[in-house]
């Protein structure tokens, strides 16, 4: 039946079909109130598990082993299945087919994810402030901006994280891997996002449109992002202080104002800064660029700020303007 690519065998509780009675009875276990108790535990994380194997592929996500690895690329994984959707990138196999617009897939789980843009579904719903989610991993990434627990560990450094993903991103900055490549000019990246952003910006694609204004983006996270301007929402707390962001990357910026944390040094003059964007800000005094250029008279500015000042100068006498860098 693995041949034929049969599943005789369903589970009516939740539709899921296995192609062997065994694999159905180990799903049934994860649907049981008894063993709902998950009585093996993560000693790392204290994140329960209804059957052994499963604690121990989550075990792996702590300790980096990646004991499956492929055969094409030497790439590896900590799970089998993901493993095996890897894979499927090589050969281009793309089995998995939406049933409302015929999209294909190269693995069920994107599959499912797609499906939802179909639906709009969010059944998962966050018990501290409500936003629901499509998928229960997200809704568990969600929270975690509320608790602030960091259970990912890196092993060379100690750094922690909310997120596995955030984490195996982070391990590549210690081994200077950078496994895609972009096939129209050989950039390569440590994310597979960041190639398709960068590919977006060969393409000028902007697939992702805000339903409140039609404005568009070639990031879905930047689409979030601008969108969290029509809602004002700001899911992101300091836990020092309680000021909310809506966007991670500004909370961690603000709370090095409580530590006094400035990791980032000038290499001209070893002053140093609580972020890369200040950083930069700074370092274009050593080089006296001036990438901002009024469209009025030609004047150059350092910085975005200062280039706006000095065009109020020419809306006072109700003159027409942009703010553009020169590229």
């Amino acid at each position: 039946m693995s041949h034929t690519g049969e599943k005789p065998h369903q589970y009516n509780q939740c539709g899921n079909v296995f192609i062997h009675k065994d694999n159905l009875i180990r799903h049934q276990i994860t649907h049981s109130t008894d063993t709902k108790k998950k009585q093996y535990q993560c000693d790392k994380c204290g994140k329960g598990f209804s059957m052994k194997g499963h604690l121990t592929i989550h075990q792996n996500t702590h300790t980096g082993e990646k004991p499956y690895q492929c055969d094409k690329c030497g790439k590896g994984f900590s799970m089998k299945g993901h493993l095996t959707i890897h894979q499927n990138t090589h050969s281009g196999e793309k089995p998995y087919m939406c049933n409302q617009c015929d999209k294909t897939f190269s693995n069920n789980s994107n599959l499912r994810t797609h499906q939802i843009t179909h639906t709009g579904e969010k059944p998962y719903l966050c018990n501290q402030c409500d936003k629901g989610f499509a998928w229960k991993c997200d809704l568990r990434k969600h929270q975690r901006t509320h608790t602030g627990e960091k259970p990912y560990l890196c092993n060379l450094c100690d750094k922690a994280y909310s997120q596995n993903s955030e984490l195996i991103n982070h391990q590549m900055t210690h081994t200077g891997e950078k496994p895609y490549m972009c096939n129209q000019c050989g950039k390569a990246f440590l994310r597979k996002s960041d190639l398709r952003k960068h590919q977006r910006t060969n393409t000028g694609e902007k697939p992702y449109l805000c339903n409140q204004c039609n404005r568009a983006f070639s990031q879905n996270s930047d689409l979030r992002k601008h969108q969290m301007t029509h809602t004002g929402e700001k899911p992101y707390l300091c836990n020092q202080c309680g000021k909310g962001f809506s966007m991670k990357g500004h909370l961690t910026i603000h709370q090095k104002t409580h530590t006094g944390e400035k990791p980032y040094l000038c290499n001209q003059c070893d002053k140093t800064f609580s972020n890369n964007s200040n950083l930069r800000t700074h370092q274009i005094i050593h080089t006296g660029e001036k990438p901002y250029l009024c469209n009025q008279c030609g004047k150059g500015f350092a910085r975005k700020s200062d280039l706006r000042k000095h065009q109020r100068t020419h809306i006072y006498w109700g003159e027409t303007i942009s703010v553009q860098p020169v590229r």
